[in-house]
């Protein structure tokens, strides 16, 4: 056939059917589709619920006592699941449970419209050939209650199916005879506690072994009118289900309806709660258990909460999200979406609730977890209207809300960009206002948008205009002579020496680093490609631009300080001495900056070596004759 030639239609007779490796499927199906054998005894628990829910349905008026029984023998090693529910006939056993991708749970929830009905892909069986090498199924119908029948097959691909003795009453036994890497599993305390957590929400009573309480006897809050105090059914649910922190509070999740076109309902409930969990900035202990149809579907649904909310835990329960195939994650639907949403709008109403009715817990949650909301206030105009006035802030002199930090900064706002430690934290001592520590997460963007919304100022120490602030120019500029000198015998290669007038008097110089300078450093550095995502290096980078790093720190000189107008006098008298006392202030500075990160070592000797000097230098002139130096006062004044 030539290129471009008109394609002849295929003849019906040469259509083919597409070959299935059954064994292949089922081994894929079976062992890999799910993440943990723990999943086999949901999906077959699950079953059993579904189970007696189609009883329910089929027979509504028969005598159904419903109840699921997990039984496990470890001498034998296996794992028995009973149920009373509806049963199977033997047509059913080929139609359903013998055919991959076939549920009736589907197919009923579909003609019945029942959302208790968990299943969906006619999967979930398969995965008991992931945890057993047999899997043995005795059942009876409640529609042929004298009939028995028995399924039996190794690895999934071939089954056989017997006639056996009717049982007691309707319902359906699954016995796995587990692998030797899957023994462990056939052990009543592993089984309570799996179980517990998968069917917590399961309206059918859920028994382990010969146990008269079943493993989902706990009070749901959202289900039902708890009698008394509601907040603390709340409290209660969520210390027994939360996995690894106490809960400081709780608050519900409220379905939501759709309020416009393009806007999903959510038919979703639960509880969520504040951990008690440390929390900063970038850790994420996000906690969240998803439940459709009252079995746990997804452990760590995390995504669906707010990715500032790292404090918060939950669970919830919907009938309308989508499971993927394994039924171990949720598709990221209409649905899911909506979910998201409100489930930020619980953590928000849940906050102001807290903080309007429980003080002592709302004090709690600021002092455990005040940096995470700070970022949280910059996520949410909400959050910031809540937390403007409330939350911590750390500063200098421990944790200051923004409205003491103001008080006490004069009405304005003071901010170090810097770690401090060095020149930077005598002089923030020094000024006797808490200063914020602008280099913790969130803390300078949430006093920015502080300042706006209090009409207050922001004074940014380390920055170009905050330097400004605290920095005065001096009265007359130095001549260029003495700024030279000075600047030879003071300032180190990178620094620029800034004649200046600050408080206290008694404090000759202060080395501030350049934050921009540092900035452009840390993202010139090749490894920042490796470190920090491309779009973030991008915009980092046009911010530095305007510098050209060249200057790496300030140097500025106190010239309202007693020392070093006695330095200038002596220079600009020539004494011989000014250069031993630059020296002197020269080693000052070297020692004070080695607190800081970044301080050369050998800097650090250098100036110790200097101090020796120049007081070797100073003393040199001493007349021979005088006494020395007394080892107490009192034996200066006995030689008196």
């Amino acid at each position: 056939m030539s290129e471009g030639a008109p394609t002849e239609p295929t003849p019906a007779d040469d259509l083919r059917t597409t070959e299935v490796d059954l064994g292949g499927l089922v081994n894929v199906l079976a062992t890999h589709l799910y993440s943990t054998p723990l999943v086999a005894l949901r999906e077959l628990v699950q079953n059993a619920h579904d189970s007696h829910t189609r009883r329910l349905l089929e027979d509504p008026d028969g005598d159904h006592h419903p109840l699921i029984r997990v039984r496990a023998d470890a001498a034998r090693r296996t794992i028995a699941i009973e149920d009373t529910g509806a049963g199977l006939t033997e047509p059913e056993i080929h139609s359903y449970l013998a055919t991959v991708g076939t549920g009736y749970t589907r197919m009923l929830r579909e003609l019945t419209g029942n959302q208790e009905l968990i299943g969906a892909f006619g999967l979930g069986f398969l995965s008991a050939f992931s945890v057993a090498d047999e899997v043995t199924v005795t059942t009876t119908s409640h529609r042929e209650p004298t009939l028995g029948h028995r399924y039996r097959s190794r690895g999934g691909e071939h089954y056989r199916v017997e006639p056996v003795p009717a049982r007691p009453r309707p319902g359906t036994v699954v016995e796995l005879a587990l692998k030797a890497e899957h023994a462990h599993l056939a052990d009543e305390h592993t089984l309570r506690e799996v179980l517990g957590r998968y069917c917590v929400l399961l309206p059918i009573p859920v028994f382990v072994g010969e146990d008269e309480e079943p493993v989902n006897a706990v009070q749901v809050p959202w289900r039902q009118d708890v009698p008394g105090d509601r907040h603390a059914a709340r409290m209660a649910f969520a210390a027994a289900f939360g996995r690894r922190f106490e809960p400081l509070t709780a608050f519900p999740v409220l379905s939501v309806p759709a309020e416009g076109a393009g806007e999903a309902a959510t038919d979703a409930v639960g509880l969520l709660w504040v951990q008690d969990g440390g929390s900063y900035g970038s850790s994420d202990n996000r906690d969240l258990a998803v439940y459709l149809r009252g079995m746990l579907l997804a452990e760590d649904a995390r995504d669906l909460l707010p990715g500032w909310a790292g404090f918060i835990g939950g669970v919830v329960e919907s009938s309308r999200l989508t499971p993927t195939a394994s039924r171990e994650d949720l598709q990221r639907d209409e649905h899911y979406r909506a979910l998201q949403r409100a489930l930020t709008d619980a953590v928000v109403d849940g906050l102001y609730e807290t903080a309007r009715l429980r003080p002592a817990a709302w004090r709690r949650i600021l002092t455990r977890h005040g940096q995470d909301l700070l970022g949280a206030a910059l996520c949410d105009e909400r959050l910031f209207t809540l937390l403007a006035d409330d939350v911590p802030v750390p500063t200098s002199q421990g944790d200051l809300t923004a409205g003491g930090l103001r008080a006490a900064g004069g009405g304005a706002v003071h901010v170090a960009l810097g770690s401090g430690g060095g020149f930077e934290e005598m002089l923030y001592r020094a000024m006797r206002v808490p200063i914020a520590r602008g280099d913790r997460y969130a803390v300078l963007p949430f006093l920015r948008r502080y300042a706006r919304l209090r009409g207050c100022r922001v004074v940014e120490l380390g920055s170009e205009q905050g330097n400004r602030e605290l920095f005065r120019d001096p009265e007359r500029p130095l001549p260029p002579e003495e700024a030279a000198w000075l600047s030879g015998a003071l300032a180190d290669p990178g620094e620029r020496l800034v004649p200046a007038r600050f408080d206290p008097p008694g404090l000759p110089l202060v080395l501030v680093p350049d934050r921009e300078a540092e900035l452009k450093a840390r993202i010139e550095d090749d490894r920042a490609d490796a470190r920090i995502p491309s779009a973030a290096l991008r915009l980092a980078r046009a911010f530095t631009a305007r510098t050209d790093g060249e200057v790496r720190a300030r140097l500025y000189l106190n010239l309202d300080c007693p020392a070093v107008r006695d330095l200038l006098t002596a220079y600009r008298a020539g004494h011989t001495g000014s250069a031993t006392a630059a020296g002197l202030l020269r080693s000052l500075k070297v020692i004070m900056a080695a607190a800081s990160a970044g301080s050369a070592e050998g800097d650090l000797g250098a100036a110790l070596a200097g101090i020796g000097t120049a007081v070797s230098a100073l003393t040199a002139a001493v007349p021979a004759g005088l006494p020395d130096v007394p080892d107490s006062p009192g034996a200066l004044r006995d030689d008196a």
